[in-house]
Parts: structure tokens; C-alpha cells; sequence
């Protein structure tokens, strides 16, 4: 398995592999990527500014198709355009510089698209707000069926994602197969907390996975005493931080390590390794709220799990790609072998074997997804057969 790599440079192929895992289609992305792909030569910064305009275009002509649709009554086939746009459309945002007045524009186009696109669908999803320190941040509730309460994950992002590409990356809808609910959350840092609630990271995710817990505890369709948590990428610092400190969590996983992401960003000042997004010292800074570099560094000296690992008492999964070319295989071990408390933990490492071998599966995410999820089943009390769905 490799990663797709159309484009000179890393970050263009990974977003092109992120629309791509998430359910984009191969013709309309050769489309959009054909006429920028000299420009993506200069460098992971230049030219964004063109991606974003392809990609919009992409996004506005599948609306209109949708709008077609759904004057005939055509709503099913409309929704699955909407989200292909919604996606197209989130893709091309996160592919700017923080200030760009686009960005603005093309965000709130996609989550309309994406709110229109789950109602025209009967999508089993609900848009809910989590209270959290005087104000609150958006997730998406994606329901198990059947009847009674049913376990859950709390599902974070990484550095750049979002509670959609948390939705389309298929692991809400793995679990639900299980008999599991999931709670995809634009946790501060992320999607809309951070675009419109204007909420910066911390690393202490504990402050807002707990209040997300409160949450689904008042919920009739939640089994309280199976709440899990997971993230991806970034957020395999966030959620096992998360379980570390908040006894109610039962069980967690991460969708690729980040044990040390502070000592990552000194590996980056050397150049050492990919990022993830152009303009990335801008969007970190962002991220974090900082209003310089050295702000910056003092906002994440905390984002490392040494001393946490040890305060993880559920079971727990690791997994990584042998071959991540952002986050290295070593942090995988030291999350793992740090889970001394842990009655039941697990470290698995994807090979070319099977794929998924790069950063959280952008070369084949199924491996990652159906994993995490048999992990749950396993842990939570689901069902690994699909029996209960």
C-alpha cells in the first residue's frame, strides 16, 4: 500500500488522499487537481490559493447537480452529491493560511451542504452542543439502531480535521454496525469551536471530553457505564489524555500515536518529517491561540503523555502505520509501553502487509476503521458479528 501521490509534495497528496478515504470519487478529483498540479511544484505553501478555487468550483457544480435532483424528488441521489460537495468544500478550506477571507465563505458553505446532505440522506445523525467553560462546542451524535441504551465513543479530531471527516472517515458507521454510538465533536482547536466559537487547544483535553460525558449521560439512548473515547492523529494525544484523567471512560484507542507531539514540533523547526496542512506554523498558532511562536511553544509544552500513560486504568489500543512520515513509529511505543495500569492493552502496528501503513491510514483508513471498531465491540460490549445492528 502506498499513499496517492499525484502532486510533488506531501501535503497536496495528503488532501487529495483524505477526500479520497472519505468518499470523494477519482474522476472529479483528476478533475480539480489537473489544472494546479504544476503550480503545487513551488511548494507546499504556493498555489493554494488556486487548490481552493478548483476545489470549490468542484463543490458549487455538485450543488447545482444536487439542486436538479431534488427538483425531481430525487433525494437520496441529491444527498450523496451534497456530501461529495460538503467534502470538496471543507478539503479546500483547510488547505489555507490562517486569515484568508476565503476560508470564511467556504466554510460555512460546506456545513450548510453538509447539514442539507444528511437530511436529504435520513442520515441517523444529530447536530448537538457540548457546554463547555461558559460556552459550548458542536458535534455530530451519530445514533446505533435498535432499541435501549447502547454503549459510545467520544471521537475526537487531530490538528486540522473536523467532526465531518470525522463522520466520513467510517468509523461511526463501523461502530454502529456493532451496536455503537458515536459522538464525532469539534473539540476546542478544531472545526467550528475554533472558526466560530473562536475556542483555542489545550492540552488538557480532559476540560472538555468530561463535559461531553456529562452529556451523554443525560442521554435515554446511552449506556453510561460503556462510554469510550478515540482520536485520530492529534487527537491520539487528546484521547488518551482524556481517558488518563476522566475515571469515566471505559475503554479508549487511538487512531495513530502522538505521545510527544511538543518534541514533534522541535523535529519540525529542523525540517524533520511532514507536516500535516501548508502554512503550518501560522495554523498552529492559530490553533493554539498564541500570538507568536515562542506564546506557542509555552501553549503546548504540555502536549506530550509522559507521567499520563501510567494513569490509564481501562483497557486501551494503540495503533500507528509503520511507515508515518509525520508522527514516527517510536511514539507508539512509548504510548504502549507507558500503559503499565492498563488490564488490558494492545499496540498495533499496520504493515504493507495489509496497508494503512501511513500517518492514520491516509493510504487505506478500512484497517484502521474496522480495528478501532472490533476494539470497542470488544470492550464496550458490542458486537463484532453485526448481529445486534
Amino acid at each position: 500500500m502506498a499513499l496517492f501521490e499525484y502532486f510533488p509534495n506531501y501535503v497536496w497528496n495528503l488532501s487529495v488522499s483524505i477526500a479520497l478515504e472519505s468518499g470523494g470519487k477519482i474522476g472529479e478529483i483528476i478533475d480539480m487537481c489537473k489544472p494546479i498540479r504544476d503550480a503545487a511544484a513551488n511548494g507546499e505553501d504556493a498555489g493554494t490559493g488556486a487548490f481552493l478555487q478548483q476545489w470549490v468550483a468542484m463543490g458549487e457544480k455538485l450543488i447545482a447537480l444536487a439542486a436538479e435532483d431534488e427538483a425531481r424528488g430525487r433525494s437520496l441521489s441529491a444527498s450523496r452529491k451534497l456530501e461529495r460537495a460538503a467534502l470538496y468544500l471543507l478539503v479546500g478550506e483547510r488547505m489555507q493560511g490562517h486569515g484568508n477571507p476565503a476560508r470564511i465563505a467556504t466554510f460555512a458553505m460546506a456545513q450548510d451542504t453538509f447539514a442539507k446532505a444528511m437530511k436529504l440522506g435520513n442520515h441517523p445523525i444529530e447536530r448537538v452542543m457540548i457546554p463547555y467553560e461558559g460556552s459550548e462546542y458542536p458535534a455530530l451524535y451519530v445514533r446505533a439502531p435498535g432499541e435501549g441504551p447502547k454503549p459510545v465513543v467520544v471521537y475526537c479530531n487531530g490538528l486540522d480535521s473536523s467532526k465531518e471527516l470525522l463522520y466520513w472517515s467510517n468509523l461511526p458507521q463501523a461502530l454502529a454496525a456493532r451496536g455503537i454510538s458515536t459522538l464525532c465533536v469539534d473539540q476546542p482547536g478544531t472545526g467550528e469551536a475554533l472558526r466560530i466559537g473562536n475556542l483555542p487547544a489545550t492540552p488538557h483535553s480532559e476540560k472538555w471530553a468530561s463535559p461531553a460525558v456529562d452529556w451523554l449521560e443525560k442521554q435515554p439512548d446511552v449506556d453510561p457505564s460503556h462510554i469510550g473515547m478515540t482520536g485520530i492523529s492529534l487527537g491520539g494525544h487528546f484521547a488518551p489524555r482524556a481517558v488518563a484523567f476522566e475515571p469515566r471512560f471505559a475503554s479508549g484507542a487511538v487512531w495513530g500515536a502522538n505521545h510527544n507531539w511538543a518534541e514533534v514540533q522541535q523535529k519540525r523547526l529542523r525540517r524533520e518529517g511532514e507536516n500535516p496542512v501548508p502554512h503550518y506554523w501560522a495554523h498552529v498558532m492559530w490553533v493554539f491561540g498564541a500570538k507568536d511562536m515562542d506564546d506557542f511553544h509555552e501553549k503546548s509544552k504540555d502536549m506530550h503523555l509522559n507521567g499520563v500513560m501510567e494513569r490509564i486504568k481501562v483497557p486501551f489500543l494503540v495503533t500507528h502505520g509503520e511507515q508515518d512520515r509525520q508522527i514516527g513509529l517510536e511514539y507508539a511505543h512509548q504510548s504502549y509501553d507507558q500503559l503499565t495500569s492498563s488490564p488490558k492493552r494492545e499496540l498495533k502496528i499496520f504493515t504493507p502487509r495489509e496497508g494503512g501503513v501511513e500517518h492514520v491510514g491516509a493510504d487505506n483508513m478500512s484497517y484502521g476503521c474496522d480495528y478501532i471498531a472490533d476494539w470497542f465491540a470488544e470492550t464496550l460490549g458490542g458486537d463484532t458479528a453485526g448481529k445486534s445492528a
